[in-house]
C-alpha cells in the first residue's frame, strides 16, 4: 500500500542520517559510556551518564560541583532565554507599533485620496448636473417647440378635414340635387300627349351630367377630400343642370300652352257637335231605359278604420302613462336628481346619434351599449358610469327618451340622408325585440309626429286653433309661423322611410327563432289602408313613393303575386282617379325641383315591366357586418 511504502522510506532515511549512525551501550549504568560520534570519528565520555552512575552508587559529595555547575548553567540558559524572550517581546511590540503606524499612515493616505476623489467626483457631478440642466433646458425648448408644431399640425389637419368634409357634404348635396333634377326628365312616360315635343336630348344630357358628378365624387373620394376646385366644378355642373331643367320646363310650358289652345279649339268643336246632337235628340223619341246597368263605384274613405284608431289611441295612452311614471325625475328641482336625469338622457340619446354605416363592429358596440343601459348595467357616458338603477324612475325615463331619439333621427338624419334609415332601423328593431316597451313608444312618437304613418288624416275639430290643427297634421309651428311645405314633406319622408326600414330588418345577432316584433305584415296593412283612403295633396304621393322605394323589394319577396296585384291596382285604379291626378299635378308644381315624387307612376311602370323591384340604396349587405 502507498502509506506502508512511505513509512519504510522514512525509516530508511532516518537510518542514513547522523543520528542513525550513533551506537549505544546497553550497559551504560555499569561504567563510563563512550559514544562514537560519526562527525568527530572518536569516542567521547558521556558525563551525565557517569554522574548518574555516581548517584546510583551513593557518591554524592564528588558530584556537587558538577550539579552546581549544571544548575548555574541552567540558570544562565533560563536568563538567556528570558532575555531573548523579553527582547523578542520588545521587538514584537516595536513591530506592532510600526505596523500600526504604517496602517494609520496608509489609512490617512487613503482618506486623503478618497477625499480628493470625492471632491473631484463632486465637482464632476456638479459639472454633469449643470450640463444635464442645460441639455434638459434645450430639450424642453425643443419639446415645447415640437408640441406646438404638433398642435399646429393637428389643428391644420383638423381644419383641413373639416373643410374637406364640408366640401364632401356639399358634393353629396349637389349630387342629390342633380339626381333629383334628373328624375324630372322623363322622355318616355310623361308629356306624351303634348304636340311636337321631344325630351330625349334633355334626358341624355341629364344622364351625362349625373355621370360627370358621380365621377367627380368617386375621384375625390379615392384621394381623400375634394378640393375647392372640385366644388366649383361640381357647382358649375349643377348650374348647367338647373339651366337644362329650366329650358325643358319652358319648352314643356310652351307645349302645354299649345295643347291647351288646341284643346280649347277641340272643346269648342265638341260643344258645337253636342249642340247639334241635342237638337237632333230633341226631335227624336226618348228610348226606354233597361234595368240593371253599371253600379257606381264606391268612393274612397276619408277616415281611418275604427280598429286602427283604437290601436293609435292605445299607443298614445301608453306614451302618456310613461310620461306620468317618470314625473318624479323629470320635474324634480334637486340638483343631484337633475344631474342623474341629464346623465341618463345623454347615455340614451348619444349612442343613437352615433349610428352610421362606417362599420358593422361599431354598430354592434352601439347596440350593446344601449342594451346594457336598458338591462340595468352600468355604461360609460361623459366620462362617468351611468345606470338606470340610480333612480327608481330611471328606466321609464330612458325608455321614453330613447324612443323619442329614434324617431327624431328619422325626422332629421334620414330626411337628409336616405341611406341612414337602415343602420338606425336595424338597431331600433333589435332593441324593440329585446325591450318591447321601447317599440310601443317608438310607434307612439312616430304616430304623433307623422299621423300618416298610422295612416290617419286628423280632422279639424270645432274650437281648435289653426296653429294647433297644423301641429296635429305634423307641421312645425314656431312663433305662429308654419314651416314651409317642402321642409314638412322632407321630415314626413324621413320618418316613413325609417318605418319602412324597421318592418323589414332584424338584428343579425338576436334570436333567430322568434318573429319580428313589427314585421312586414304591418307594412302591408299600412299600404292597403293608405290606398283605401282619399289621397291628400302632396303627402300621399310622397309617402307612397318613399315607402315603396324602401320596402318594395321586401314586400315583393314576401307577398309575391299579391304584391304585383297591389301595384297594378295603384297604377290602373288609384292613379287615374280625378282627385289623385289633381294631387299629382299640384305636387309637380310645388316640389318640382326638390323631390320629383310625381314620377312614382313611371317607377311603378318600370317595375311592372321588369317584374322586379331593386334593393333600396343603402341597404346593409352581409359584408357590412364583417367590417
Amino acid at each position: 500500500m502507498p502509506s506502508e511504502r512511505q513509512r519504510w522510506e522514512t525509516l530508511e532515511a532516518l537510518k542514513r542520517s547522523s543520528k542513525g549512525q550513533l551506537s549505544y551501550c546497553p550497559d551504560w549504568l555499569r561504567g563510563e559510556v563512550s559514544a562514537r560520534c560519526p562527525a568527530r570519528g572518536r569516542d567521547e565520555p558521556v558525563l551525565w551518564l557517569r554522574l548518574a552512575r555516581g548517584w546510583a552508587g551513593g557518591e554524592s559529595p564528588s558530584r556537587v560541583p558538577a550539579c552546581e555547575g549544571l544548575r548555574q548553567r541552567q540558570e544562565q540558559q533560563e536568563q538567556l532565554a528570558k532575555a531573548v524572550s523579553d527582547m523578542a517581546n520588545e521587538q514584537l511590540k516595536r513591530f506592532d507599533e510600526l505596523k500600526e503606524l504604517k496602517q494609520h499612515q496608509e489609512y490617512q493616505d487613503l482618506q486623503e485620496v478618497m477625499e480628493k476623489s470625492s471632491k473631484e467626483a463632486q465637482g464632476q457631478q456638479e459639472k454633469l448636473k449643470e450640463e444635464h440642466r442645460h441639455r434638459a433646458k434645450i430639450l424642453n425648448l425643443k419639446l415645447c417647440e415640437a408640441e406646438q408644431q404638433r398642435q399646429h399640425q393637428e389643428e391644420m389637419e383638423r381644419l383641413r378635414k373639416e373643410e374637406g368634409q364640408e366640401r364632401l357634404r356639399r358634393l353629396y348635396s349637389i349630387q342629390e340635387e342633380v339626381l333629383q333634377l334628373n328624375q324630372q326628365i322623363d322622355p318616355n312616360s310623361r308629356h306624351k300627349d303634348l304636340p311636337n315635343i321631344d325630351l330625349s336630348a334633355y334626358s341624355n344630357r341629364g344622364n351625362q351630367i349625373c355621370g360627370l358628378v358621380s365621377g367627380l365624387i368617386r375621384t375625390t373620394s379615392e384621394r381623400g377630400f375634394p378640393s375647392p376646385v372640385d366644388v366649383v366644378n361640381t357647382e358649375r355642373v349643377l348650374q348647367e343642370m338647373r339651366g337644362l331643367i329650366s329650358s325643358m320646363q319652358q319648352e314643356i310650358a310652351a307645349a302645354v300652352e299649345e295643347k291647351k289652345r288646341r284643346d280649347e279649339e277641340e272643346e269648342r268643336e265638341r260643344q258645337k257637335e253636342l249642340q247639334k246632337k241635342e237638337q237632333l235628340k230633341a226631335q227624336a223619341p226618348v228610348p226606354a231605359q233597361h234595368p240593371g246597368g253599371k253600379q257606381q263605384k264606391e268612393g274612397l274613405q276619408t277616415k281611418a278604420e275604427e280598429s286602427t284608431m283604437q290601436w293609435y289611441q292605445e299607443l298614445q295612452d301608453t306614451a302618456d302613462q310613461c310620461i306620468s311614471s317618470f314625473s318624479g325625475i323629470a320635474d324634480c328641482k334637486d340638483n343631484q336628481v337633475k344631474k342623474i336625469k341629464m346623465d341618463l338622457q345623454k347615455a340614451a340619446t348619444i349612442p343613437v346619434s352615433q349610428i352610421s354605416t362606417i362599420a358593422g363592429s361599431q354598430l354592434r358596440e352601439i347596440f350593446d351599449k344601449i342594451n346594457n343601459l336598458l338591462s340595468g348595467k352600468s355604461v360609460q357616458s361623459g366620462g362617468r358610469m351611468v345606470s338606470v338603477t340610480q333612480h327608481p324612475q330611471g328606466l321609464d325615463f330612458v325608455y321614453y327618451k330613447l324612443a323619442e331619439k329614434f324617431v327624431k333621427q328619422g325626422e332629421e338624419e334620414v330626411a337628409s340622408h336616405h341611406e341612414a334609415a337602415f343602420p338606425i332601423a336595424v338597431v331600433a328593431s333589435g332593441i324593440w325585440e329585446i325591450h318591447p316597451r321601447v317599440g310601443d313608444l317608438i310607434l307612439a312618437h312616430l304616430h304623433k309626429k307623422c299621423p300618416y304613418s298610422v295612416p290617419f288624416y286628423p280632422a279639424f275639430k270645432e274650437g281648435t286653433s289653426m296653429e294647433d290643427y297644423q301641429r296635429t297634421l305634423g307641421y312645425q309651428v314656431t312663433d305662429s309661423k308654419v314651416e314651409q311645405q317642402d321642409n314638412f314633406l322632407k321630415r314626413m319622408s324621413g320618418m316613413i322611410r325609417l318605418y319602412a326600414a324597421i318592418i323589414q330588418l332584424r338584428w343579425p345577432y338576436g334570436n333567430k327563432q322568434g318573429t319580428h316584433p313589427h314585421g312586414l305584415n304591418h307594412g302591408w296593412r299600412w299600404l292597403a289602408q293608405m290606398l283605401n283612403m282619399e289621397p291628400l295633396a302632396d303627402v300621399t304621393a310622397t309617402l307612397l313613393f318613399d315607402f315603396l322605394e324602401v320596402s318594395g323589394n321586401a314586400l315583393m319577396k314576401q307577398y309575391q303575386v299579391q304584391f304585383w296585384k297591389m301595384m297594378l291596382l295603384i297604377r290602373e285604379d288609384y292613379f287615374p282617379s280625378q282627385y289623385f291626378s289633381y294631387c299629382m299635378e299640384l305636387l309637380s308644381l310645388v316640389l318640382k325641383e326638390l323631390f320629383g315624387f310625381c314620377f312614382i307612376s313611371f317607377l311603378l311602370q318600370k317595375c311592372l315591366q321588369k317584374q322586379e323591384i331593386p334593393l333600396p340604396k343603402g341597404s346593409l349587405q352581409s359584408s357590412f357586418w364583417r367590417s
